[in-house]
């Protein structure tokens, strides 16, 4: 999917900023989500870190969306998907490094 990505569309202004953005939204959507884990001795923290990269599902619809077009322009356009990209990205390779920090920090607390 990420091969798709139009590297030009990068200098355009404001797909780093959405990339940015995105990445944020991404982030603290996934520790909101985890403070409905409900348990005694649940460490939230690390829950929600370990949902992050949960991006694959938003690049295959971005992937969709630009191949949709309403009214002949595409749905998402090529900085949109990229931003996506580079969300996904981010996110991915992100996580493991907060895990590790998270799970360090549970140990230290037990």
């Amino acid at each position: 999917m990420g091969l798709r990505t139009d590297l030009r569309s990068f200098a355009a202004p404001g797909v780093l900023g959405l990339a940015a953005a995105l990445t944020l939204v991404a982030v603290l959507g996934k520790q909101a989500c985890s403070l409905g884990v409900w348990g005694r001795g649940v460490d939230r923290l690390t829950i929600g870190l370990g949902m992050i990269p949960r991006g694959e599902v938003g690049l295959i619809f971005a992937s969709i969306g630009v191949g949709l077009t309403l009214d002949g322009a595409p749905v998402i356009d090529r900085g949109t998907f990229s931003a996506v990209v580079v969300m996904v990205i981010v996110t991915t390779l992100v996580t493991p490094i907060a895990l590790k920090f998270s799970l360090r920090r549970a140990a230290r607390k037990a």
